[in-house]
């Protein structure tokens, strides 16, 4: 029997540091475009789900995925983890790969090996995050839908809410927890000071040097080389990697 694995991208306007960043155009495609592009190529996944909020500003995401062929679906801003289950429910998913259209030069062969490797180490949970070598905007998440299902039924703390798979992390034998399995997928090197996500104007900015000077189908590594060698991590290395789960942590206190 195939295995259905599902990919849900998560994407709203409502940003407080660069609001509507993920509908900013470069050469006329915005960065959810050219982020869904991408992954379109990704050949481990069944079906791509945009989920996005119920606000009624988020109507253009939502609008504008289905016009370019995606499944789209709608729930709440600050619930992202029921707005994840409430997606993928009824779709008798055996897998979930989390990523966020604020990375919009997301790899996906990258995304291919890092399903690969969790499906066949078979794992409720696996990423390249939980040690953080890959660049910023390369996040990969994969998981068990039963982990999402227990997840969304136990979860309490805000930071578990608002960002999907801290109850899962939290709860698993990687951080000494006994509810789920875990594996991180390596980098071979340490490339966490490379950002590209966009959270600022000057995330923003270095993107549209890469896009501009590369094109929007190199790998991360190609990306990743060019801005090394042309010193342009400078442009945004001030910004704090996952600022925004920092501050969902403080809030649980």
């Amino acid at each position: 029997m195939e295995i259905k694995t599902i990919l849900i991208t998560q994407a709203r306007t409502g940003s407080t540091r660069l609001p509507g960043k993920v509908l900013k155009e470069i050469g006329g495609r915005s960065l959810l475009q050219i982020h869904l592009d991408r992954l379109k190529k990704c050949s481990k996944v069944s079906e791509i789900i945009v989920a996005t909020t119920n606000k009624e500003e988020d109507s253009e995401i939502y609008n504008k995925a289905i016009e370019w062929g995606f499944v789209a679906s709608r729930g709440s801003e600050s619930d992202v983890l029921d707005r994840f289950y409430q997606a993928v429910k009824d779709k008798k998913a055996d897998w979930i790969v989390r990523v966020t259209s604020d990375c919009p030069l997301i790899d996906s062969s990258l995304v291919d090996k890092v399903i690969s490797y969790v499906q066949d180490n078979d794992k409720d949970y696996g990423s390249n995050v939980l040690i953080e070598n890959f660049p910023d905007g390369q996040d990969v998440e994969v998981f068990k839908f039963s982990a999402l299902e227990t997840a969304w039924k136990n979860a309490e703390l805000l930071s578990e809410r608002e960002h999907v798979t801290p109850y899962i992390r939290n709860n698993s034998d990687y951080r000494g927890g006994a509810l789920f399995t875990a594996i991180n997928y390596p980098c071979e090197s340490d490339f966490s000071k490379i950002r590209m996500t966009v959270d600022e104007s000057s995330d923003f900015e270095l993107i549209e040097i890469l896009v501009n000077k590369l094109g929007v189908k190199k790998s991360w590594v190609e990306y990743t080389n060019y801005i090394i060698e042309n010193n342009l991590t400078k442009i945004n290395n001030q910004i704090i990697r996952n600022e925004g789960f920092l501050k969902s942590l403080k809030n649980d206190k």
